[in-house]
């Protein structure tokens, strides 16, 4: 009897080897198809927990990422949901240390005097009252580099004495693989985010800039601008671009980021003004799946997608108070955080700011930071007001000009010179962006009706502009208004008026017929065309 005894019990062991064997097989098998599988990170690592589950007798499970000096647990399993939230300190936790540390699965004896890093967290033994378990760990292994631990825990001692070692190794190759998988698909999808979030911005530009982001004028104002960009574009200080609405602040901007070392990298635009208080230091620093209502999926902030490039931060005075420390920890030591999460992140970002607003009486009012101020103020540049350099608005009136008769689909655009002398004497509150505005509406105005391709003709009536006496200008700007707003037209600019007068007044008697005109002005018919076309009359006139 005690022999046959003796039988069925070596016939069950040898059974209960050979279907471990066959799990321990599956779940290698499992964890080798899941490394090419298309599964997000977190998908990919608790279908590793439940192949380490299906292989080994545990009651609670565990896949670590090293992380610096510490373990930060990615996927568990019969653990209080707590352990997702703690980072393991090597120094702190022996046990984990001790698999690091020998490179190879280590099996502690259930008497082991290391303290378990999950006593009192396994969803088994809620109470934490049994002393003693079984406990292995396994390095998770990529190339020669440990990046993680996997660790198994049993409340039955000897629950592991059977495993395999070799197959522990083999688990930690593949499982280690695995979570390499997943961070190279995470590492892809991050970046694959920023690179849409650029071509946006890079789109953004394209269409609401033309002229590739030109600085138009000669004046000496803005020739000082230029000098000052040249110089600080150089270098990597943060440049505070100061100047009323609408002068070109962020033409300033481009034109620092286009000087710099920088060019190939990212030129990211955020309107500060533009950010309600709620959502902006996600915007800015990003946040993860869940940091609050709405946050379905992790999402880098401008911070991120400008990493090597340069940030502008246009209407910073309008950024909302909590936002500011934050601002100023990223501007000093080039880290952030998104929302929801405790990890920092380095970034090389260069911020390049601009403001229509006083911000040193903002920082005396309290409602701006002074060390923030200090730290963006590093590098000014003043942009002058339109009515400091009204010798460039001829130049200014000639480039918008041009871009309304390509978007327009006009002929040659041109001003009189009454209209001409009328933009230079105007006061222009709302500086280039006004004037910018102004000639594409009287563009507009002046091409209605006419034949594409034929000669447009812009004059005061089309600008509908008010004029003010010189005296508001500074004493500087004066001479220059005076100067080009002469009551008295000169010899030429008559000259021509009286030409469009008298061709006129001929085409008009002879109704309409051109050929009757050119005799009545003694003039050959083609030359009386020619005249016409230059002065801006054959539109009006056929």
């Amino acid at each position: 009897m005690p022999s046959i005894t003796l039988v069925v019990l070596l016939l069950r062991q040898r059974r209960y080897a050979t279907h471990n064997k066959m799990d321990q097989h599956d779940a290698l098998l499992a964890i080798a198809v899941d490394l090419t599988a298309s599964l997000g990170s977190s998908d990919r690592l608790s279908r590793l927990v439940d192949a380490v589950r299906k292989a080994i007798p545990c009651d609670a499970a565990a896949v670590l990422q090293l992380d610096g000096d510490e373990l930060v647990p990615v996927a568990i399993h019969g653990l209080a949901s707590e352990v997702l939230g703690r980072r393991f300190r090597l120094g702190e936790h022996p046990r984990l240390d001790a698999v690091l540390t020998r490179g190879a699965p280590v099996l502690f004896p259930s008497d082991s005097a290391l303290p378990d890093p999950y006593d009192g967290l396994l969803l088994a033994n809620p109470d934490g009252l049994a002393e003693v378990h079984a406990c292995l760990g396994c390095p998770l292994v990529e190339g020669d580099a440990v990046i993680g631990v996997l660790t198994a825990d049993a409340l039955r001692p000897g629950a592991f004495d059977a495993i395999d070692a070799r197959f522990l190794r083999m688990l930690g190759a593949l499982a280690g693989a695995a979570m390499n998988t997943g961070r190279l698909f995470e590492a892809l999808e991050r970046a694959s985010r920023r690179h849409l979030q650029v071509a946006r911005a890079l789109q953004r530009e394209a269409v609401t800039r033309d002229g590739g982001g030109r600085i138009i004028g000669t004046s000496a104002a803005i020739q000082r601008v230029r000098e000052e960009i040249a110089l600080v574009a150089r270098s990597d200080f943060a440049v505070l671009i100061t100047g009323e609405t609408g002068v070109g602040k962020e033409l300033v901007a481009r034109a620092i980021h286009k000087g710099s070392a920088r060019r190939d990298e990212p030129h990211i635009y955020v309107n500060c003004a533009a950010l309600p208080e709620t959502i902006a230091e996600s915007e800015l620093f990003g946040h993860v799946r869940g940091a609050f209502t709405g946050a379905d999926t992790d999402r880098a902030g401008k911070f991120e997608v400008a990493d090597k490039g340069t940030l502008f931060l246009d209407e910073v005075g309008e950024l909302p108070p909590s936002v500011q420390p934050k601002l100023l920890r990223a501007l000093q030591g080039g880290e952030i955080q998104r929302v929801g999460s405790d990890r920092v992140l380095r970034v090389d970002v260069r911020v390049v700011a601009a403001t229509n607003r006083d911000l040193p009486r903002e920082v005396d009012a309290g409602r701006f930071r002074a060390d923030l101020f200090h730290r963006l103020n590093m590098y000014p540049i003043a942009v002058p007001p339109l009515r400091e350099r009204h010798g460039d608005i001829p130049l200014l009136a000639g480039f918008f000009l041009d871009t309304y008769r390509r978007r327009l689909g006009l002929g040659p655009v041109r001003l009189t010179e009454a209209a001409r002398r009328a933009l230079v004497a105007a006061r222009w509150p709302g500086n280039v962006r006004e004037l910018d505005h102004l000639l594409g509406r009287a563009a507009l105005r002046a091409g209605a009706g006419t034949r594409r391709d034929a000669p447009v003709l812009v004059g005061v009536e089309h600008l509908q502009i008010e004029v003010p006496p010189p005296e508001w200008a500074t004493p500087a700007a004066a001479g220059e208004i005076a100067a080009a707003a002469r009551a008295t037209p000169t010899l030429s600019e008559a000259v021509e008026e009286l030409k469009r007068t008298m061709v006129s007044r001929a085409v008009a008697e002879s109704g309409g017929n051109w050929a009757a005109a050119a005799r009545a002005l003694g003039m050959a018919r083609g030359n009386l065309h020619h005249m016409a076309r230059r002065l801006g009359l054959v539109a009006k006139l056929t």
